[in-house]
């Protein structure tokens, strides 16, 4: 039977980094005869402005309930009107529903994103591209709680005479969301088994803000309690603020880190930066029951149709996707076509070509088409090799 897949392309470089996770995905599907019933789903921005009610077609919720896989693109685009992206008449930035409508609807808790700097990165400082961090000692995965906090959309504005003079946003940290947050990150670390690069120590992270924050002191608590199941990681806690400077001067030491929404929100992005900037970057946004895969980069609305940005964090989306799924269906093909992906990055990366303008610069850079076509090709490649 064929794996239903949803596809939600999205806004401006959204499709475009989608063809080719999905190029990649085809080709080595067609070798390991896996089958799946992909549906498209035309959401975002763009979407908003062409229909005028929803950010997405009518039953679209009930597509992605149904859906084996889910992967996203990216969504936002620049309102016509004014600055900042298209809002709908809800307030709600368009593209709002397949993104954290999906998240929340679907319960999918947790944002698990790997931070990991693969060989031959190099990262962008001061307009150049340079080796900064070694890898081999930035590998990571940071969890951040995926369905409560500020984007629990607790709060409004008071706007007499049509000007806003008042705006709040109540943040919303519960235990029930807590306790199954951080416990996808010990039982993550465990399963991992890697330990820190620095020590080698299993050890997950609380990122918090308990000494002035009363949802960190719940989550701290939390942590606490669900820790105490765990006996052989080491409990770990920070302040957010400074675990940012740590995370850039000491990436080796840290494991699996996890953390409530806004502040996860905020520190994979920097986290992003260690391992070669946005289009290296993956989110997965799991639950019991339902995963939705996606590069985290948003829908850069200036780069559309130029074939231009880097479709390796879609690629490894299909890649953690394919793991996702294989494990919770006992599918070892789709687990193997996991691996030739990452194997297949891995090269790409190392031989230092094809790769896009963020990581060799203008002049060297490649087509966001050559880069997916290559792993493709890669992919199989590996595959073989598997096999043989």
């Amino acid at each position: 039977m064929a794996y239903k897949l949803v596809t939600l392309g999205g806004d401006g470089t959204g499709p475009e980094v989608m063809r080719e996770g999905l190029r990649v995905l085809s080709a080595l599907s067609k070798v390991l005869d896996v089958a799946w019933e992909v549906e498209d789903i035309p959401c975002g921005g763009q979407f908003y402005l062409e229909h005028g009610s929803r950010d997405w077609p009518e039953g679209a919720e009930e597509r992605c309930d149904a859906a084996d896989l889910i992967l996203l693109g990216a969504v936002g685009w620049p309102s016509p009107t004014g600055p900042g992206p298209v809002l709908m008449k809800d307030g709600k930035m368009a593209g709002y529903s397949p993104v954290i409508g999906n998240r929340i609807r679907l319960n999918l808790f947790a944002n698990v994103r790997p931070v990991k700097l693969y060989e031959g990165v190099q990262h962008r400082i001061h307009g150049a591209n340079k080796l900064v961090w070694q890898p081999g000692q930035v590998d990571m995965v940071i969890i951040r709680e995926n369905t409560e906090g500020l984007y629990s959309q607790v709060g409004g504005k008071l706007a007499p005479g049509g000007t806003t003079e008042l705006a709040i946003d109540t943040r919303v940290i519960t235990r029930r969301a807590s306790e199954q947050v951080i416990r996808k990150a010990f039982e993550l670390c465990k399963k991992r088994n890697k330990g820190a690069p620095k020590d080698g120590k299993l050890r997950v992270t609380a990122v918090v803000k308990d000494n002035v924050l009363h949802g960190c002191r719940l989550f701290a608590e939390v942590f606490q309690q669900v820790g105490e199941e765990y006996p052989q990681i080491e409990k770990d806690s920070a302040i957010v603020d400074a675990f940012t400077q740590w995370l850039i001067g000491q990436p080796e030491y840290y494991d699996v880190v996890v953390t409530t929404n806004m502040f996860g929100d905020i520190v994979t992005d920097l986290a992003s930066v260690l391992q070669g900037g946005m289009g290296m970057a993956v989110g997965a946004n799991v639950g019991k029951d339902h995963g939705m895969f996606e590069p985290i980069h948003g829908s850069a609305p200036k780069h559309a149709g130029k074939d231009k940005v880097n479709p390796i964090a879609m690629i490894l989306a299909v890649k953690e996707g394919l793991d996702w799924l294989g494990e919770r269906k006992n599918d070892d093909r789709l687990v193997r076509a996991a691996a030739a992906i990452e194997a297949a990055v891995v090269d790409v990366l190392r031989d230092g070509h094809p790769l896009t303008y963020d990581l060799v610069g203008e002049a060297k850079a490649a087509r966001c088409s050559e880069v997916g076509q290559a792993i493709a090709d890669l992919a199989l490649q590996k595959l073989a090799q598997s096999a043989s």
